[in-house]
């Protein structure tokens, strides 16, 4: 923007200083050609000036228009996202109901919300610093307890009420 406005002064400043140069030429009687081409000068650095200057503001509005409408894209990002901390946490208490209506202990709650996730035996294993062993029992416990045969109906189970199917 800086650059745009010493262009524009540079400009104006050409302008002011061949207008200054055709007025002392014309009173001095300078021949005709050297008169017309200041004064093209004067009206090419005056029209450039001014569609610079058109320019700097057209585009000043602009940036102010996107800066109003960045400030509201944060401002709705903002309620998104505590409407989804919102969902997030009813969504993980209706998880957390259903253990309970399962009875499952709080270990098979913690295995369950691991494969939930999508970790593998292995890696709930690791991260709960047990034996894969301990882990393939207590989510074979989990599939009992919900009546379900594996990981994919444990998951399906809590995602098929959002997942909207269109009818053909």
């Amino acid at each position: 923007m800086i650059k745009d406005k010493l262009i524009a002064f540079g400009l104006v400043l050409i302008m002011l200083l061949n207008m200054a140069d055709l007025i002392a030429d014309i009173r001095m009687n300078v021949a005709l050609w050297h008169i017309l081409s200041e004064a093209m000068i004067v009206m090419v650095s005056g029209f450039l000036a001014a569609y610079l200057i058109i320019e700097m503001r057209r585009r000043s509005r602009s940036l102010k228009q996107l800066s109003k409408e960045l400030k509201e894209a944060h401002h709705q990002q903002a309620q998104i996202t505590e409407q989804f901390k919102t969902a997030r946490h009813d969504y993980f208490k209706a998880i957390e109901k259903q253990f309970n209506d399962w009875q499952l202990s709080r270990s098979e709650q913690e295995v369950a919300l691991l494969i939930l996730k999508g970790l593998s035996i292995p890696e709930i294993a690791i991260m709960r610093s047990t034996k894969e062993k301990t882990v393939r029992h207590q989510a074979s416990a989990i599939y009992r307890k919900a009546q379900i045969d594996g990981r994919h109906e444990l998951s399906a189970w809590f995602m098929e009420d959002f997942i909207a199917v269109k009818a053909a």
